[in-house]
């Protein structure tokens, strides 16, 4: 990986991360795209790079991080389900991240799921903010996240679209997937370094710079995209999203099998 590949996959972390597109979907179809996929620093500079990205969310929502110790016990229970299955299913995850075609079915299925969440939970009674939700909600919510460790399913699509089901405004429930964001990430990042560590893999110098300019550019790039994303989402909901999943889905099953095809000619 040369600094270009690493500016390039941050700033597709840093938009994609809060957005209901999947950034771990993109960024393997990128670094498929430059060759890199298969490459241990890639596969760890992937992971590690979401630091930067949830920093964005303390700094953003600063304050909210003071209001209730409650709160802390919430964002615990929705995240016990991903660190039991995440602990379960380690292997089979890890084989699933070197499929593009499992990331572009993802896509696809995905997008049509999003065109229609707005009719199926959109004028349904709204209630709580993120401090006040329950702790059976929260552990609901926890359960739909699971669902992203699909490449390609989204980590924040699941997770609003499981708060959306529990009554949840759309701006609610994306706050708290933000928020969720926070103990997954960094729990996944956690587990994927000591994996790496154990199995004897040494960062030279090169590579630490990387991961140093990769998690800055995410950081920043974060900000904008979580901004952004709360603004369109409260007054337009999910449909363009679901367009962009089924259009980038579709070529990306194009693109691989054409050049499948070219590989066999």
């Amino acid at each position: 990986m040369n600094t270009l590949q690493a500016i390039i996959l941050a700033i597709i972390e840093g938009l994609t991360e809060f957005l209901p597109v999947s950034s771990t979907g993109h960024m393997i179809i990128a670094s498929s795209f430059f060759g890199i996929a298969q490459d241990d620093f890639t596969k760890l500079f992937t992971i590690v790079i979401q630091l930067g990205t949830i920093l964005s969310v303390v700094v953003l929502y600063f304050k909210r991080f003071f209001q209730s110790v409650d709160f802390y016990f919430k964002l615990f229970v929705a995240f016990i389900p991903a660190v039991v299955l995440g602990l379960l299913l380690s292997d089979f995850i890890d084989s699933l991240l070197e499929n593009p075609i499992t990331v572009a079915v993802s896509l696809v299925i995905g997008g049509v799921l999003l065109l229609k969440v707005d009719d199926w939970f959109g004028n349904t009674p709204k209630k709580e903010v993120p401090e006040e939700i329950s702790y059976p909600t929260a552990f609901k919510i926890g359960l739909f996240q699971c669902l992203a460790m699909i490449p390609g399913v989204s980590r924040s699509g699941a997770s609003i679209v499981g708060g959306m089901t529990q009554k949840l405004s759309r701006t609610t429930a994306a706050e708290f997937s933000f928020f969720l964001a926070i103990p997954t990430m960094f729990g996944a990042t956690v587990k994927k370094s000591y994996d790496f560590y154990k199995d004897g893999f040494v960062l030279t110098q090169d590579q630490i710079n990387l991961l140093i300019i990769g998690n800055v550019v995410g950081f920043l790039v974060a900000l904008i995209a979580i901004k952004s994303f709360i603004g369109y989402l409260s007054k337009h909901g999910f449909k363009m999203f679901g367009y962009y999943r089924i259009v980038a889905g579709i070529a990306v099953l194009l693109i691989h099998f054409f050049v499948q095809k070219l590989t066999v000619i």
